[in-house]
Parts: structure tokens; sequence; C-alpha cells
């Protein structure tokens, strides 16, 4: 391609460099392609043919999310194949909430300096998230922004379309006392709470790359970058086989805030503490930051990336499939009459 700009160049933009960012991120994209795929990379649309087989009602169902603050490690690691994941998933685990499969994703990033191979890593994280989902990585937009980001930073976000059978919405209206409450363990801190990380452990001022003995002798940048976990295909399979009433991905807002989403008015969760599997990087957090339990369990995880509500005569069955399906599930608690919303005992 010709196009150049000398005066562009001057004032900060490289339009060149995106030009072979664009060529560097193919190979990664290319893995992404499904049969709905109708564009190449580089237009300016994507363009994915939507196969109605075996669906009645189509419902498109959406995300859209960033990585926020986490990014700040990616800078200070210099690694920056992982965010991508924590993209796509931030995204696709929301639409599967509702029953809803993931069709495709695009992303946007926007850098202070525009690195061909910095950004093809990037996006080699994108697509990475979007084979684990079963989703295609159909175009997305790189912009370089001198003067508003800072040389070596950049922001990173996305969104996911996906599609339902309007009959296959998941509907909480059937949810009842003694409904069970199965959770899939999370892998870290996943893409949320990073202001409070980042405050705690003084990341600017620490050496993420030391061993620490609390963490399995893993370094605090290696855990802590650790992507978030997609469930997409998991869940996926579990809606084929069993009545699934309701599904929370836990983000920000820890499980005050999200399970909460999932369940009908006059209906609570009663989460049972001695079955959670909470994750060493949590204690290691409350333990540093002198954070109360009730701000750990309203800011984070604590191990459990989703919560599934489901019969209590179907819960062997769940969870039969979700461990067939690679997920160490088990059940954390169950619905209870109430308007306390979550209650942790």
């Amino acid at each position: 391609m010709k196009s150049q700009s000398e005066s562009y160049k001057a004032a900060g933009v490289d339009i060149v460099a995106g030009y072979q960012a664009v060529e560097l991120m193919k190979q990664h994209i290319a893995k992404t392609m499904t049969a709905g795929v109708m564009s190449d990379i580089g237009g300016f649309g994507g363009l994915f043919e939507l196969d109605m087989t075996g669906i009645t009602k189509p419902v498109l169902v959406s995300g859209t999310d960033g990585v926020g603050t986490k990014l700040k490690l990616a800078f200070l690691m210099d690694k920056h194949d992982t965010v991508g994941i924590d993209c796509v998933a931030m995204c696709v685990n929301d639409i599967i909430c509702v029953g809803a499969k993931p069709l495709f994703f695009l992303d946007y990033i926007a850098v202070g300096k525009n690195f061909p191979e910095k950004i093809a890593s990037i996006v080699s994280g994108v697509a990475e998230g979007c084979v684990q989902c079963g989703a295609a990585l159909i175009g997305g937009e790189t912009a370089e922004m001198p003067g508003f980001y800072p040389v070596d930073e950049y922001d990173l976000a996305g969104f996911s379309v996906g599609v339902v059978d309007k009959a296959k919405i998941l509907n909480n209206k059937t949810i009842k006392e003694g409904d069970v409450l199965i959770a899939l363990p999370s892998s870290g801190v996943h893409s949320n709470g990073f202001s409070l990380v980042r405050r705690v452990f003084d990341v600017e001022h620490t050496d993420m790359k030391a061993p620490v003995a609390e963490l399995g002798g893993k370094s605090l940048g290696e855990t802590l970058l650790t992507p978030t976990k997609i469930y997409v295909k998991p869940m996926l399979a579990l809606f084929e086989e069993v009545t699934v009433k309701a599904v929370s991905h836990i983000t920000g807002g820890g499980f005050y805030e999200n399970i909460p989403r999932s369940i009908p008015k006059g209906f609570g969760a009663r989460i049972h503490k001695d079955a959670l599997r909470t994750l060493p990087i949590f204690d290691l957090l409350a333990k540093k930051g002198n954070i109360p339990e009730r701000d750990m369990f309203n800011t984070f995880n604590m191990g459990v990336g989703m919560s599934v509500v489901v019969a209590k005569e179907d819960a062997p069955k769940a969870l039969e499939i979700l461990k067939s399906n690679g997920e160490d599930a088990y059940i954390m608690g169950e619905i209870v009459v109430s308007e306390e919303g979550v209650v942790i005992c």
C-alpha cells in the first residue's frame, strides 16, 4: 500500500505502522474464522451471515466491556498477549448469562504510539479468547492518539454479539426456594477490582516478578495477569441437557452485586462460606490490605467466576456435565426466600 503522510507522522501518527500492525495480526485472526464470516479484516464493516438452523425466533444479545486498570500490570510486566483474553471474556461471559451463543467479536485498541509487534501481541490474546468461546474476530479498530495516551500505554475494549432462540432465553421466574447454586471456579482475580489490587500491592514500587511463598512460588505479576476464564463452551453444553434457571457472571461488585441481578425479587442466595474454594491471592489481598471480609465479597470474585442456579434434583447431572467439560464445579449454596439478596454464612 502506497498510502503515507509525512505530515501526519510528524504529528505523531504513523499510518504505515498501522498497516504493518494489521498485517501482523491477520495470522492470529485467521484462527477465529467461523462459517458465518463474510468479510476480510481491513474493510469498513465486519460481515456475518446468521445461520438460522434450529432457531425459531432469533434474539440477538450483545455485550461490551474493557480490561480496566489490569492493563497497568501488563505495562509493568511488558506482557501483552493475555489481556485480549480478558477483553473477550468480559463480554462473552455476560452474553452466556442469558443463554446466548457468541457469534462474533470486535476490538478497539487506543495507543499512544503504534508499535506493530505490540499490537499484534494484544490481538493474539483477543484471537485466543475468540477461539476459546467459538466466536469469530471479524473486525476492530486501532487508534493512534499521541498526546492523549503515554507512548508505552494503551486501552483495550471490545464487544460481542450472540444469538439465542427466544424460547430458550433463561427464565428466572421458575426459581424457587431450595434451588441449588453451583460455583464455577475462577482462574484468579479476573479483570475486576484492580484499582484496589494495585493500591494494596503498590505495584509500581514492588518487584512483580519475584516469587511469593503464599502464591505457591508464583510471582505476583504472573498471578495477577492470569487471564479471565471463559465459560461459554461448558455452559452451552449444560444448556443442552439441563434446565438452567439463572446464571451470574461474578465481576466488579462481587457476590453482593452480581448474584442478585439474576434472582427475582423476594428470593436470595445463601452462600456457605466453608464450601467456597477461595484462591490464595484473595487471602493475600485481604491480609496485606486489611480488607474486611464484606468488602472482599463485594469487590472480588473470591474464586467463583460464575454461579449457576438449577433445581436441586438437576444438580448432580449439572455437575457431571460441567466437569466433563473441564469445569471443577461444586455446590456453594441454595436459594432462600429473602429480601437480603446474598447471605454468606
